[in-house]
């Protein structure tokens, strides 16, 4: 088969980790293994607070921590010097490598382009960022892995503003779309926009063949490398890659036109920054602005991902939306998805132009330059006033291609802030089976079960008869709060699987109706209507046949 224009097979980029050398692979995964370099292995060794600060991108308590541990006992010293080098951006003496990385050495670091001379030192420091990562087993002891994941250098560990290509690492948006993704075994994925790999990593743990696109060479490359130092861990042969990876080098969609996936996954380039004229892809920083004014990557990714979706395809991705002075949030949004699509937008957070500026500034450490800040800062309000915005959203998007034209039964805007509980990609997996199910069984018939998670609460005041408000609340997923009428509470009372749904129904009707004026088929259509939304947000189960 002819290999793709998009095809990206260089295993030895400008200013990236090489790829290409796996003798020197391999040994440095042997070498990082015997150390115990990873994430549970590191916490031990900084503990819980430095641990926690790191986190933070707080570096001086961990330093602290290994200098403490050191002396302590000695024979964590060969740890520590790793830490320190990759973590903490502390350079270190060759000899000390040689000893912490005995089957590699320092030579070995430089071949693979991880170190670089300190000018006029005889120390070495960090030119990538390469850390512990992992996740734990399902509960059927299935789905672990131990990883090493190499990146750029981030904005605490160096000085400056970061290069405009650069790649980065495991971050807060990169873990909230592995929580968010609901995971079953699918025959083809797509990671869009891969950056240093993380999703790609996930994927490949429960997809067949994974393809990973992104717009920049030198992320391509780091994930590549990324692949190959963790080929065991990902079920990867280093000699047949093609097997279970592609890497795509292009823009958005382009490099797979034409093909279809059955889970797509993308943290894209959201972030909304201000355009100048003539600018080009050089003033960009890749991993964050898609270059489109506004929030338009966004929307032309909804528009465009139902086009590279298998029947039953799903895709999920983070995204920012710009709220419109005298609109709702769910406008833009709502605009996006087509009619024959599934789509489900979660807003997490919305926040001002001000405070988004701010955060996006600070990212990149444009801060540094007083007068830079200023400007770029400025900029970022005007264009916010230029298309009258008066907030960003962030939130979660997950769409899915029908099986047939004219099924989709999902269409939800809602915005949940507070917190919820981690991973939630299950618990939205098991929201769209129930949406399923409501859509394609009759609810009258259905023998219903409240949750285990669910709890009720009743509050009154002191004295009173009845209770004035009725809670029903869910203790884990998306933990949803709801307020039930009277009626409503009493048929949740009934849910224990013995009578249908239209059993408990006409129960309550014969119970509360036959005054002046009621109506016996609002009252059933109502409250119908009430128990499917109970049952569509998981308050209630249909009980095992």
């Amino acid at each position: 088969m002819p290999t793709s224009p998009f095809e990206f097979t260089a295993g030895n980029t400008p200013d990236a980790p090489r790829s290409d050398l796996p003798e020197l692979l391999t040994a440095l995964a042997a070498d990082l293994r015997r150390l115990d370099y990873t994430p549970d292995g590191v916490a031990r060794f900084l503990g819980p607070g430095a641990s926690a600060a790191l986190d933070r991108d707080q570096t001086i308590p961990a330093l602290l921590a290994a200098e403490r541990a050191v002396r302590r006992d000695e024979a964590v010293r060969h740890l520590a010097a790793v830490v320190r080098l990759w973590l903490l951006a502390e350079p270190q003496p060759a000899e000390t490598l040689d000893a912490a990385l005995p089957g590699l050495r320092a030579e070995g670091l430089l071949a693979l382009g991880l170190v670089e001379p300190v000018p006029g030192s005889a120390l070495l420091r960090a030119k990538v960022d390469l850390r512990p990562y992992g996740w734990d087993a399902n509960d059927d002891g299935s789905g672990g892995a131990e990883l090493w994941v190499a990146s750029d250098l981030a904005a605490h560990q160096q000085e400056g503003v970061l290069r405009r290509d650069h790649v980065l690492g495991i971050g807060h948006a990169s873990t909230t779309l592995v929580q968010t993704t609901f995971r079953r075994h699918t025959e083809r994925a797509l990671d869009l926009g891969t950056g240093c790999g993380v999703q790609a990593f996930h994927l490949l743990h429960h997809c067949e063949h994974v393809t990973a696109t992104d717009i920049s060479e030198r992320a391509l490359a780091f994930t590549r490398f990324n692949i190959l130092l963790n080929a065991e861990a990902l079920s990867v042969d280093p000699a047949r890659l093609a097997e279970r990876v592609s890497l795509r080098l292009g823009s958005l969609l382009d490099p797979v036109a034409g093909e279809e996936f059955g889970l797509v996954v993308s943290n894209p380039p959201f972030v909304i920054t201000p355009r100048s004229a003539g600018e080009d892809a050089a003033g960009q920083f890749t991993y964050r602005d898609g270059g489109l004014p506004g929030d338009e990557i966004v929307s032309s990714l909804v528009r465009a991902l139902p086009s590279v979706l298998a029947p039953a395809g799903t895709a999920q991705l983070l995204g920012n939306w710009e709220v419109v002075a005298g609109t709702s949030w769910q406008e833009r949004p709502q605009s996006w998805a087509g009619a024959g699509i599934d789509a489900w937008f979660i807003q997490r957070e919305q926040v001002g132009p001000e405070q988004y500026a701010e955060t996006w500034l600070r990212d990149a450490s444009e801060s540094r330059d007083r007068q830079h800040y200023r400007d770029a800062y400025a900029a970022y309000l005007a264009d916010f006033e230029s298309r009258n915005v008066e907030g960003i959203g962030f939130g979660m998007v997950w769409l899915r291609r029908p099986v047939e034209p004219g099924q989709a039964a999902i269409s939800r805007f809602e915005e949940i802030t507070y917190p919820i509980e981690q991973p939630i990609g299950p618990h939205l997996g098991a929201a769209v089976e129930r949406a399923d199910w409501l859509a394609a069984h009759p609810l009258e018939d259905a023998h219903l079960l409240v949750a285990e998670d669910v709890t009720e609460e009743r509050h009154q005041r002191p004295g009173a008869e009845h209770p004035g408000v009725i809670l029903l609340r869910q203790g884990a997923g998306l933990r949803r709060t709801n307020l039930l009428s009277t009626e409503l509470a009493g048929f949740v009372s009934a849910c224990d699987g013995d009578l249908t749904a239209g059993q408990i129904t006409g129960a309550l009707e014969a119970l509360l109706g036959g005054g002046d004026g009621f109506d016996a088929v609002t009252f059933r259509s109502g409250l119908l209507t009430e128990v499917a939304n109970l049952v569509r947000d998981g308050f209630l189960i249909p009980a095992a046949a």
